[in-house]
């Protein structure tokens, strides 16, 4: 068997490793303990040295090895706070997974002063036992302020919130020259077929627009149109290079980190109303049921008359009056039967909720709402994966046909891995439902079902959370395995080019195909690496949005200490139980000892914790009055306690 493999590897809190490597049969994991970590920290890529198996507490066999050398480092920086001793300087991380202070010289201080957050790099370190040394590359400010907050969680995760000097130039230029008549050249138009956006209240850019004409034959011609951002951004350029590197755009509770600059992502890329732009279509042919009889794909030119915010559209289609009206309810006639469509077929019916914050002109949050999905929302939802689907499907199929086989950048969801199913098994049976299991999987139908015998259930959500957690991560990859939890065969993403570089590479091979340019085989590598880092980057903009999250969660309880809210358990284990606000989804913990006077066990099969002289018993979906105990930012952990 192989020795050396490289990975990923991810950090446990008690300091010991796991490098994931998909050379393994189902990607299993290396085990490395603290002593074999060498330098590696949380998510280098590494190389890693297969010792052997060994059983682990669980009396498990597992492979363990040992790091050989670091390939990659997982962060860019690392944010925290500069500390003083004995005239040496250091940065203590925020991140509690960054196990070791970086030892900062009086040089590499760029003007940052003792107690101030920054981001720091490190330059050296070759030796486990000693800290690292590194440098400051940025002062955010002190703790506590919402800037310095917010942009920590991006910059270390090398997330910049300026383009360099190369890159702007280029937007510059481009936004200069503007769209031309040789520009809109060899398009097919579209600037006289009812065309509109539908986009949240105070979105910036708007990269996909619809357009709608009935057909002699009583079919419809739907037409997904996408922000043609390959036209502008071409392999070689700085804007790629920046793409490349960014991946995706980043959304942070206050603000959107652009992967393009502004110029482009929010002008001459956004498919503003009144405005020529150009851009990147898959028009399909639909009946009422939403099946497909004919399908075009190609460089197009439109022009939107009509933005739409989702609540503006919702209106029109519950009052039947203004702008589009006809088209819209056909439109929305047609997403509902794709959408049971795709139930019927496999897919998952999962919507997690989203939690948003209104801030002060200081960025303090000062209410807390869950984001509502309307019809409109689910409109659009439905038509960008049927885009994404059909494109996807074509750039293959034409390929195949020319030379039996195909690169495709495909958006991938695995089969869920039976472990996980076990663990979402006892969660349901805790909830007190049971599902069947069928070769090692629920199907998907009898999730379904759960969640819609759940209803309005408050504990609904947390099971939707707990599916979404027992499923493999969606990644990109060049090997299409399908996407399960959409239950579709082919799946890319065309339909976000303005914040997702993925379905840049999708225009591109798209474009190349229409062409018969057709890739060469030997090109896949550079597509499978360009699949890692999307993925990679993806992963890093989910943590840094989610940071953000809590933050301000956390953030918001410290000022409502010692006042009272309804919440339910969302988990239990020994040390106390999990509760869920019910407005703001704050999630904290009752410790045993706040339960009240009572000796407390926790019963990990029956997913309780009772008292034993009391009987009392939570379990997951109980509900409970609690008052906040205390809100911790440093450890970003909220503490509560039952309300008796």
């Amino acid at each position: 068997m192989e020795r050396l493999f490289t990975g990923a590897i991810s950090l446990t809190s008690k300091r010991d490793g796991y490098v994931r490597v998909t050379e393994l049969e189902h990607d299993g994991a290396i085990f490395v303990d603290h002593s074999h970590l060498g330098t590696a920290l949380h998510q280098d890529i590494v190389q890693v040295e297969l010792l052997g198996k060994k059983q682990n507490v669980k009396g498990e066999q597992e492979l363990y090895g040992k790091v050989l050398s670091i390939i990659e480092r997982g962060r860019k920086g690392y944010a925290g706070i500069i500390e003083e001793d004995a005239g040496h300087y250091f940065l203590v991380p925020q991140d509690k997974k960054m196990y070791t202070d970086i030892m900062i010289g009086k040089d590499d201080l760029n003007g940052a002063e003792v107690g101030m957050k920054v981001i720091a790099s490190i330059d050296e370190w070759t030796d486990q036992k000693k800290s690292p040394i590194g440098r400051v590359t940025n002062v955010l400010g002190y703790p506590g302020d919402n800037n310095a907050e917010m942009l920590a969680y991006a910059l270390e995760r090398g997330f910049s919130a300026e383009h360099t000097d190369a890159v702007n130039k280029e937007a510059d230029e481009i936004k200069a020259r503007g769209i031309t008549e040789e520009d809109k050249a060899n398009r097919r138009d579209f600037r006289t077929t009812p065309t509109f956006t539908i986009d949240p209240i105070d979105a910036k850019d708007f990269d996909d627009a619809i357009s709608f004409k009935k057909l002699d034959n009583g079919h419809y011609e739907v037409g997904i149109h996408i922000a043609d951002v390959s036209y502008y951004v071409r392999p070689g350029m700085a804007l790629d290079e920046e793409g490349i590197a960014r991946e995706t755009s980043v959304y942070l509770v206050d603000r959107v980190i652009p992967m393009l600059p502004e110029v482009l992502s929010n002008d001459l890329c956004s498919l503003v109303q009144g405005e020529d732009r150009l851009v990147m279509s898959a028009v399909l042919e639909l009946d009422d049921e939403g099946k497909v009889h004919g399908e075009w794909f190609g460089r197009s030119l439109i022009n939107s008359h009509r933005r739409y915010s989702y609540e503006d559209a919702q209106v029109t289609l519950d009052t039947g009056t203004g702008d589009f009206y006809e088209e819209l309810t056909i439109l929305n006639k047609i997403a509902k039967n794709l959408t049971k469509a795709r139930f019927e077929g496999g897919a998952l019916s999962l919507e997690t909720e989203e939690v948003k914050f209104k801030l002060d002109e200081k960025g303090v949050p000062i209410d807390v709402y869950v984001k509502s999905r309307g019809d409109t929302h689910k409109l659009i939802e439905e038509y960008m994966l049927l885009a994404n689907k059909h494109v996807s499907k074509f750039i293959t199929e034409k390929q195949e046909e020319k030379n039996g086989r195909s690169i495709c950048v495909y958006r991938i969801h695995d089969k869920p891995d039976a472990d996980k199913m076990h663990d979402l098994d006892l969660y349901i049976r805790g909830l007190g439902f049971h599902v069947r299991f069928l070769d090692g999987l629920i199907p998907s139908q009898d999730l379904n079902d759960l969640l819609r015998k759940m209803a309005d259930r408050p504990e609904k959500q947390l099971l939707q959370v707990h599916i979404t957690r027992s499923m493999q991560k969606a990644v990109y990859s060049t090997k299409n395995v399908g996407h399960y939890g959409l239950a579709f065969d082919y799946y890319s993403h065309f339909t976000s080019p303005i914040r997702r570089y993925p379905d840049v590479l999708t225009h591109r091979l798209l474009m190349r195909v229409l062409s018969e340019d057709y890739p060469k085989e030997e090109e896949r590598g550079l597509f499978d690496s360009l699949c890692a880092k999307a993925s990679r980057r993806e992963k890093e903009a989910s943590d840094a949005e989610r940071g953000s999250i809590k933050y301000k969660q956390v953030e918001y309880m410290s000022y409502r200490i010692g006042q009272e809210f309804d919440g339910m358990v969302s988990g239990v284990s020994e040390w106390g139980i999990y509760v869920e606000e019910k407005k703001s989804k704050c999630e904290g913990m009752i410790r045993l000892r706040d339960l009240g006077d009572d000796f407390y066990n926790f019963d990990q099969k029956g997913g309780r914790v009772f008292g034993e002289r009391t009987g009392m018993e939570w379990k997951i979906g109980t509900p409970v009055r609690m008052r906040v105990k205390n809100a911790n930012l440093d450890l970003r952990v909220i503490d509560y306690e039952l309300v008796q």
